[in-house]
Order: C-alpha cells, then structure tokens, then sequence
C-alpha cells in the first residue's frame, strides 16, 4: 500500500504554481494511461485558469484548498467550489478558474483496459 499525502503535495504544488509563468502545476497521485482510474492533484494561482476541454471520461473535482469556478462553455452554467467540496464534472466542454489560489483532486474514470486490451486483475471482472 502507498500513501500520499494531500495535503503536502497541495502545498507543494501550489507553490510551483505560484512561481510558475502558467500559474499552474500538477502531480499524478494514482494512475496513468494504462489505468481506468486517473488521479491527477492539480493547483492553480489566483485567477489562473484551465482553458477549454472536455472531460476524457467520468469525473469528479475535489477542491482540497482555496475556490475554484467550474464553467461550462457551451450551457453557460457555472458552479463555485470550495476547499471540501466536490463537483461531478459534466461531459459538456469546460473550463476551470481559480478564484483564489486553489488546489483540486481531479479524478477521471476512463476505459483504459479494454482500450489497451490489458487483462483485469484477478478477482475482477469485465462488465459486457
């Protein structure tokens, strides 16, 4: 077993974002391209954004620290969300603004696996 701890890395990443000419930085927690879960922990300076994209699967933010405002470009609805709070992100395109410095774990479900053709581990098995 690993563990991570979050609030560590927010900090840590967050200050990266500061420095950083983006204003932004990010660390996988868990996860890759061969994985169907993907965790990425994802920090944004004050005022900073993610620009316009659509989620590559299920997804979920959870804000660890600061506000962020999550947008979606073509339903024009908005949603706030502060350190604690998490937000299922819609399948529409989208765009996320850090309302003050923020750090979010961002969770994306994928079909990773059966993209890849990798094999379940034991004791698991493919829906149909």
């Amino acid at each position: 077993m690993h563990a991570t701890s979050l609030t560590d890395l927010a900090e840590s990443q967050l200050a990266i974002a500061r420095e950083a000419s983006s204003g932004r930085s990010a660390a996988t927690v868990f996860g890759g391209q061969e994985h169907d879960l993907r965790q990425t922990l994802i920090a944004l300076a004050e005022g900073r954004a993610l620009g316009e994209h659509v989620a590559p699967g299920e997804a979920t933010l959870l804000v660890l620290r600061g506000r962020v405002r999550l947008h979606t470009v073509d339903a024009e609805e908005s949603w706030e969300a502060a350190a604690g709070e998490l937000v299922v992100i819609p399948q529409a395109r989208h765009d996320l603004t850090a309302l003050e410095d923020a750090a979010v774990l961002l969770t994306v479900a994928t079909d990773a696996t059966r993209a890849t053709g990798a094999t379940p581990a034991a004791g698991t098995t493919e829906a149909g």
